[in-house]
């Protein structure tokens, strides 16, 4: 089964506890907790600025690409941990940028180290597929349905315009059926 696109949760967990060891630990942690959580794409977690994190009214603005449906997200509490934790070691860096997520070099951060960073992770992880980081959006639209979000709702909390491209998430969840045959 090599060929799925996304992670479950178990590997996303598997996933962050691999930055424990990096130098970027705070800054990855961050990186992907966010990605899962709120479905991002590497350009738009790659993008996000510091005001659009509002760490006072725990909510993140989420700018979608693609020209997908921007919305605003809640943070949830380990979220806001994560958030305030590469927010400390950022300030120490003491960048020339408004960029959220930035490097060693203090630069925005590159979807390229992301992506770079997201595949060892999941090396380091000993997770079965190849990770990559568009496997943690998908994981968030599956995540969301596993938890019985309809699909107007995953639309909206992923910015999909159209709903063809949420139905996967929903389409192939068993627990849709739970409720037949009562």
């Amino acid at each position: 089964m090599n060929d799925r696109k996304h992670l479950v949760a178990a590997e996303v967990d598997k996933l962050i506890a691999a930055t424990k060891t990096s130098r970027n630990a705070a800054r990855d942690r961050c990186l992907l907790l966010l990605m899962f959580r709120h479905g991002l794409r590497v350009s738009e977690a790659c993008a996000l600025q510091l005001d659009q994190v509002d760490i006072e009214s725990r909510v993140l603005h989420v700018a979608r690409l693609k020209k997908g449906l921007s919305t605003t997200h809640p943070l949830r509490p380990d979220e806001l941990r994560a958030v305030k934790a590469w927010l400390t070691e950022r300030a120490k860096m003491k960048p020339d940028t408004d960029a959220f997520f930035i490097s060693e070099r203090r630069a925005p951060l590159s979807r390229k180290t992301a992506w770079l960073a997201i595949r060892n992770y999941g090396e380091l992880a000993g997770l079965p597929v190849p990770a990559h980081p568009h496997m943690l959006r998908h994981g968030c639209g599956f995540a969301l349905a596993d938890q019985g979000a309809d699909t107007r709702l995953i639309q909206d909390y992923l910015g999909h315009r159209n709903i063809q491209h949420t139905v996967i998430y929903t389409a192939t969840n068993p627990a849709r059926f739970e409720r037949l045959w009562r």
